[in-house]
């Protein structure tokens, strides 16, 4: 058996359940064997909702799903006959198996992403920002400068009526309204 990776589409928001329906159509059809990895690429994403800090699973690809596979008839119909599948990427209805080399990137990715959370917003220099925890919590400030590689941010805020910068996490502030 030649398990390739191949690249189902499926309707936005439905991944995870057409996943979980692959494996279970498989194992009811004894086809198990010829499945040998279903994923959806995700990552962990630290944001903040209602002043607290959350960990959220944020997908890659939304609308796709990873298949490591023995491709032949029978399973090209087992997952075509998924629901809330539109079918495989590949030119001219014929799946096209992407390289070991671009399946090993995106699961090196989304291992990257599970062990190091990113910061779910990004920020520009010169944007208004709300500090919402640490001592200067509630302070309005100007961002002056971004470290995106440690997820930290310089912003200006006005202590006593002078403009001093603060180095602070992504978590810290968020955007001003």
């Amino acid at each position: 058996m030649a398990h390739r990776w191949y690249i189902i589409h499926a309707h936005s928001g439905f991944e995870k359940k057409v996943a979980i329906a692959i494996k279970e159509k498989a194992a009811q059809q004894g086809m198990s064997a010829k499945f040998e990895e279903i994923f959806v690429p995700v990552e962990n994403v630290l944001e903040v909702k209602k002043g607290k800090k959350v960990n959220t699973e944020r997908k890659f690809f939304p609308g796709y799903v990873l298949v490591k596979m023995d491709l032949n008839d029978d399973t090209w119909h087992l997952v075509k006959s998924v629901p809330k599948i539109t079918g495989f990427l590949g030119g001219s209805g014929k799946p096209q198996p992407i390289s070991d080399v671009e399946a090993e990137r995106i699961l090196q990715q989304m291992k990257e992403g599970i062990e190091a959370p990113k910061p779910g917003v990004s920020f520009e220099i010169g944007e208004t920002v709300k500090v919402i925890d640490g001592p200067f919590d509630s302070f309005i400030g100007v961002v002056e400068d971004l470290d995106e590689a440690r997820a930290k941010l310089k912003v200006a805020v006005s202590i006593f009526g002078r403009a001093t910068p603060v180095e602070l996490d992504y978590i810290q502030v968020e955007k001003a309204s």
